[in-house]
């Protein structure tokens, strides 16, 4: 560790890692500019996707029908030249038909009967679980293993899906009846909560004006799978000072009620709070987005703005707090202030 800084050394200062650290910031830039062609506004949450492609992780996306989450889902993975599958979750939604089953087909020669795999719609690179909370648990179950351990098993075989794998899911808030909530488990393997609001007014009138004149779109691949599976690696060789790591983990500790030196309103508002992931996701997220912003380190400011996104589907409010309207953002929001940032310059 550099004493001067505190910030670690390792194999990410040789020269190709730097090398490939500015080739990920000029892609990174290229793939935004080819999603802006499609996606208008919406900086913030685009940010928030490659962020989780750039960590290789999975995002819950919740908005209001309308909003384009499907379409930006569906861009990225043209822009990314990788294949798309989109799962429509539905009540009568079966397990099987997210992972595939094994068929009885005959030999036409022979005529002996076999099983044959017919691989379902979750082998793919990017699959967009659409209203994932409109399927019974048993179904959204069929999601956990593809998304912690990138493989299916069925009838006892396990299949491993192709690399880079994602699964991003989304949720309408405000169409509830006949839905079933995502258990915290579940919530807890999705890296970031991404919430798509309402465009300002300007960038709406430019939705409005591009997508009722014709459009041809001419996006460009501007980046592959095998360069993401690159950058995965190369975030995670990213040094991160020991005191930002305390930091994130502060901030995760103090959002659980009865945890040492946790602020009063955590006791008064909260049931649950964060688990260990958030922490690593703080810390994997402010990697790539160092790395997205020129940078070769993590500092603070890369935490707490992924702080909302890491830790809002994370922290279990109470009736207290449902009572009083406060909402998720408000906790994170009052954690971050209640939690100080060290002084160390980074």
């Amino acid at each position: 560790m550099n004493r001067a800084t505190g910030i670690e050394s390792g194999s990410f200062e040789k020269d190709d890692d730097i090398a490939l650290a500015r080739d990920l910031k000029r892609r990174y830039d290229d793939v935004r500019a080819e999603v802006a062609k499609v996606i208008h506004g919406q900086e913030s949450v685009v940010e928030l996707v490659l962020l989780t492609v750039l960590v290789g992780g999975n995002s819950l996306i919740v908005g209001v029908p309308g909003l384009a989450k499907t379409l930006l889902i569906h861009t990225l993975a043209q822009v990314l030249d990788l294949s798309f599958s989109r799962i429509q979750f539905t009540p009568d939604l079966m397990p099987s038909d997210i992972t595939g089953t094994d068929l009885v087909q005959e030999d036409p020669e022979t005529g002996r009967r076999e099983l044959v795999f017919l691989p379902g719609p979750v082998f793919a690179n990017i699959v967009l679980a659409d209203e994932i909370n409109r399927t019974p648990p048993k179904t959204q179950s069929a999601l956990l293993e593809a998304m912690q351990e990138h493989r299916v098993t069925i009838q006892g075989k396990t299949y491993d899906l192709e690399e880079p794998f994602f699964v991003f899911a989304t949720q309408n808030p405000i169409e509830l009846e006949g839905t079933y909530p995502l258990p915290e488990a579940q919530l807890d393997r999705f890296m970031f909560e991404i919430v798509m609001n309402y465009l300002p007014a300007g960038d709406e009138l430019d939705v409005v004006r591009a997508t009722t004149a014709t459009q041809d779109f001419d996006l460009q691949h501007t980046m592959s799978g095998e360069q993401i599976r690159a950058y995965q690696a190369l975030v995670r060789r990213v040094p991160v000072a020991e005191p930002v790591l305390q930091y994130a983990l502060d901030l995760v500790r103090k959002s659980r009620p009865g945890e040492e030196a946790a602020a009063a309103f955590i006791d008064n508002w909260v049931s649950y709070g964060a688990s260990v992931r958030a922490a690593q996701y703080l810390i994997l997220g402010g990697k790539a987005r160092a790395l997205t912003k020129g940078r070769y380190h993590v500092n603070y400011e890369d935490i707490q703005a992924l702080a909302n996104s890491v830790l809002r589907h994370r922290i279990l409010r109470n009736f207290r707090a449902e009572s009083e309207h406060i909402g998720p953002d408000r906790v994170v929001a009052d954690l971050l202030a209640a939690v100080p940032t060290p002084s160390s310059g980074l």
